[in-house]
This record gives C-alpha cells, sequence and structure tokens, in this order.
C-alpha cells in the first residue's frame, strides 16, 4: 500500500514485518538514506520526507539551537537516530531528537543503544500526512520524555506520566516556552524568512529572560 502527497511526505506500509527483518532492513539500507522508519510490533511504515516535510524539521533545529544557546544550556542532538528496544519490539527514526536532562550521560557517545543508553529528552514528530502506525505507542514504550506533534497546523506537547502521555502548556525541557508561543513562531514560518525568523525568534527568547 502506498500514500502519496505532493506536498509533504510519500508513505509505504508493510505489514507481517517480524524484528529480524526490520533490523536487517535497518542494516541494508544504511544511515544515509532518505526514508524514516517506524515499527510497531509487526507493522513497518517507511515514510519518505520532501520538501515541506522538512523545512518545518529545519525550523524546530532553529529554534531548539537557539533556545540551548540563549538559556546556555548544553544539549546533543541525535537527530534521525533510529530508537529502538527489541523487548518491546518498537523503533523509530524521530525528526529531531534531543539530550537535553541526560546530555552528560551519552555526551561521549559515538553509538547510541537504548538497552544500556537513557532515550532521548525531546522528541520532534512531523506528520503532515496521515500516518498508518501508533507513532505515540512506540515513543512511550521508549520511555521519550517529552514529545511535540506536528501536523502543519498545530503543534502539542507531550510529557510522559505515569506511564501516560499528557497534553502540556509549556515545554519540560525548555519551561520558558509555551506551545501557543511556539504555535505563533510556526504559523510565521509561513510567511516568513528563515534567518528573519529566526532573529525574531531570538529577540522573543532575549526578551523572555529579562
Amino acid at each position: 500500500m502506498l500514500t502519496k502527497s505532493p506536498l509533504a511526505e510519500q508513505r509505504t506500509v508493510l505489514h507481517n514485518i517480524s524484528w529480524e527483518t526490520f533490523e536487517a532492513l535497518l542494516r541494508e539500507t544504511g544511515e544515509d538514506r532518505g526514508s524514516r522508519f517506524a515499527y510497531d510490533g509487526n507493522i513497518l511504515e517507511i515514510m519518505t520526507p520532501l520538501f515541506e516535510h522538512e523545512n518545518r524539521k529545519c525550523n524546530f533545529g532553529n529554534f531548539i539551537i537557539a533556545l540551548a544557546e540563549e538559556l546556555d544550556i548544553e544539549i546533543k542532538s541525535a537527530g534521525s537516530t533510529t530508537l529502538k528496544r527489541k523487548i518491546v519490539r518498537k523503533g523509530i527514526e524521530p525528526d529531531n531528537c534531543y539530550y537535553i536532562q541526560n546530555e552528560p550521560s551519552v555526551r561521549a557517545n559515538t553509538k547510541l543503544d537504548l538497552e544500556t543508553d537513557p532515550p532521548p529528552d525531546l522528541a520532534i514528530e512531523i506528520d503532515i500526512t496521515s500516518t498508518s502506525v501508533d507513532k505515540m505507542s512506540i515513543y512511550l514504550a521508549l520511555g521519550i520524555t517529552e514529545l511535540w506533534r506536528y501536523d502543519g497546523e498545530d503543534l502539542i506537547f507531550y510529557q510522559l506520566v505515569n506511564g501516560k502521555y499528557m497534553t502540556r502548556e509549556h515545554s519540560v525541557a525548555f519551561p520558558i516556552v509555551s506551545v501557543q508561543e511556539m504555535r505563533n513562531f510556526l504559523e510565521q514560518s509561513k510567511t516568513m524568512g528563515e534567518i528573519a525568523l529566526l532573529k525574531s525568534f531570538r529577540a522573543w527568547v532575549k526578551q523572555k529572560l529579562g
């Protein structure tokens, strides 16, 4: 089954995929492939991001780096690294993910293994077209503390609390940021140039910090 969008993403969904097949596909396709995998039990979604998707990803990346710099917080960016755990038979490649609170634990790492390493503190997931797997359950099973989900129009902040994701008005990793304020900047990204938008965002952060 192939679902195509001229705007943001192309998706292929494969059923009855074993964990061993999933890992073999990861090895054979390598880290430089343009598509991203989401594996949930025995379903594998292969998503190829297009222009709108990747542009939004870049905007989020710019905002996170600007926040960390202005707040003087060390982070370790993990990008779309494959996050997986065999014991829960789930894996995903987020648009961006970051170590923030747990940054010291992985600072020297050159590889990531969620069987022994802590999961990223923040993941960003962009799904502008409809996805065929339950990505929330994947992130939940992997123990991602904070998740930002964006569908091209709306942004929602989630925090992992007592084994469930709860919506939040403010970020856990960056408490000065409210979801509504971030929505406003994402909306501005549709009409402003990236550099002008980033300057405006930095000025806003400085103002918030006093």
